[in-house]
């Protein structure tokens, strides 16, 4: 039987050295919990400060999109005779890859009044209309129903906001059926239009049914503007092939609108919102480390006769290191968790009462929690070496 050798190091497994450095955790739970919220308050503050710019940002982009990023508007060129697209148009331009909504209005070139007596109300314009127009223009009824494939064959109109209150029909009253009289025709009011930003001229419309255009409007089915909703990422290379898709004779007798300027907003809102937020987050994080550090060279400064007795009962200078530099990341990962819960209940109360989607991107957690773990490790560095170096005597003299 060998006998082990009293000079040999003791070697700590790493449950031991978890537990060592949180003596100086438990010891002290006050200075810790101080400590931890202070590194809480900056990892919130990451959180908060990413969290909520992505919800507001997210805010944002819903409503630039509603304004019409990803649309495109087809009109035939301004000629003398004028161009007519062809009525097969809409269903070609709809078989383009990245096209996920098409449709089509077209002028009647028909007058709308309140009563058969009256000559017309000029400013508003009668159109034939496609039942996924709505779809196209992120239009929104607000009363009522829009135009469907079991009502579009018949004598029915749906009125944009400002033909509405013109016309004296701001709402549908089912309990009263209102007409309109259009051309020759009679037409039944089924449904009022929201205000619609993207296309202001369906506010001054009286829309119409496809079929019911040819049969009481003697309507030729050419339409006049093509509505081209694609993948945002597409909408360019959208509009280098809507010409020759729409006009394979006279692309250039067709004319498409340029990707609207709510689109490129929205791209540098996004690159200025990631710019700036990520700044304040680094700050934050700053701000907690500092923090971190300057509770650590505290506690090795109350603590100088405890590493003297380890150190003269035969503890080395890397597991007085180890100790100290375990306790500042526990202290760390203890106020990152802390702040993460912290920031993302903070998120959910602000975006809530703003009205604004939640986003808390994964990416932000996993980052706070691992910049925890580094502001632990380097805050800690300084004041664990700093242990380290003392010297028993020197220790427990002190």
């Amino acid at each position: 039987m060998t006998r082990a050798d009293p000079s040999a190091v003791v070697r700590l497994a790493p449950g031991d050295l978890l537990r060592l450095g949180l003596v100086g955790l438990r010891t002290r739970p006050g200075r810790a919990a101080l400590s931890a919220l202070g590194i809480a308050i900056g990892i919130a503050t990451m959180v908060l400060v990413t969290a909520i710019p992505a919800s507001s940002e997210q805010a944002l982009f819903d409503q630039l999109t509603r304004l019409g990023t990803n649309v495109l508007q087809v009109t035939p060129a301004p000629t003398t005779p004028p161009v007519k697209l062809r009525p097969e148009s809409v269903a070609m331009a709809g078989r383009i890859g990245p096209v996920s909504v098409a449709s089509a209005v077209a002028n009647t070139n028909t007058t709308v009044s309140r009563t058969d007596l009256d000559e017309g109300y000029s400013g508003l314009t009668v159109l034939a209309a496609k039942t996924n127009l709505p779809d196209a223009i992120n239009a929104r009824v607000g009363s009522g129903r829009f135009l469907s494939a079991a009502n579009e064959r018949f004598p029915t109109v749906v009125l944009g906001s400002i033909a509405a209150a013109r016309l004296g029909f701001p709402r549908v009253d089912p309990a009263r059926p209102q007409q309109v009289y259009v051309g020759r025709t009679w037409f039944t009011v089924v449904g009022v239009l929201e205000p619609t930003p993207l296309s202001p001229d369906i506010d001054r419309s009286v829309l119409v049914g496809w079929d019911a255009a040819r049969t009481e409007l003697h309507f030729d089915g050419s339409p006049t503007v093509i509505y081209v909703k694609a993948a945002e990422s597409q909408v360019e290379a959208v509009r280098e092939v809507l010409p020759a898709t729409v006009s394979p004779e006279l692309p250039g007798l067709v004319s498409v609108s340029l990707p609207s300027d709510a689109l490129l907003a929205k791209r540098t809102t996004a690159a200025t919102l990631s710019t700036l937020f990520l700044g304040l987050a680094g700050v934050a994080l700053l701000v907690g480390g500092i923090g971190v550090a300057n509770t650590m060279v505290i506690s090795v400064l109350e603590r100088r006769r405890e590493i003297g007795l380890r150190r003269a009962l035969g503890a080395s200078r890397g597991q007085i290191r180890a100790q100290f530099l375990t306790e500042a990341v526990a202290l760390s990962v203890l106020g990152g968790l802390a702040g993460v819960a912290l920031g993302v209940v903070a998120t959910f109360a602000y975006t809530t009462a703003q009205g604004w989607p939640t986003i808390v991107p994964a990416t932000a957690v996993i980052a706070a929690l691992a910049g925890a773990v580094v502001i632990g490790v380097v805050a800690g560095g300084y004041p664990s070496i700093r242990a380290a170096r003392l010297t028993p005597t020197a220790a427990l003299a002190s």
